[in-house]
């Protein structure tokens, strides 16, 4: 979760709102990322979108089964939809989101049986640091 914490620290220094994603496979790191939405004008360029496109590069492949992602932010539909698709093994992420987060807050459609592929969650990983790293952010922007 550090790493994603970094990563959220580099979305911070160029504008954007500061979330962080990394996606490990056999104890490695294989996708950094950070939220480009304003830098690309794109609103799905989130940092789980960002990580899944760079983890699916170094492996050659869509199907990131035996991959987890720590994220700083608990996932909304779109990213958890996302990662559903990807194969994914597991979320870990920080900071509960109650207005969006589709991983246990609003919805918790990664264990949804209605889906073809489920993964674990767990969420609250350092969530005051990474809770901070937001609300500081929109107190900044807010002055």
């Amino acid at each position: 979760m550090r790493l994603a914490i970094k990563e959220a620290q580099k979305a911070e220094m160029i504008d954007e709102v500061p979330i962080g994603a990394v996606i490990v496979k056999d104890g490695k790191v294989i996708a950094r990322a950070h939220n480009k939405k304003e830098s690309k004008n794109q609103a799905t360029r989130h940092a789980e979108i960002e990580a899944i496109e760079k983890a699916t590069k170094k492996v050659n492949n869509w199907w990131l089964e035996d991959c987890d992602i720590y994220v700083t932010l608990e996932p909304c539909a779109m990213c958890a939809g996302a990662l559903i698709n990807s194969r994914l093994r597991n979320i870990y992420f920080g900071a509960y989101d109650k207005k969006a987060g589709c991983c246990g807050s609003l919805y918790n459609l990664p264990v949804d049986v209605r889906f073809n592929h489920r993964l674990g969650v767990e969420g609250g990983i350092l969530e005051e640091e990474c809770a901070s790293l937001l609300t500081n952010y929109f107190k900044k922007k807010r002055k």
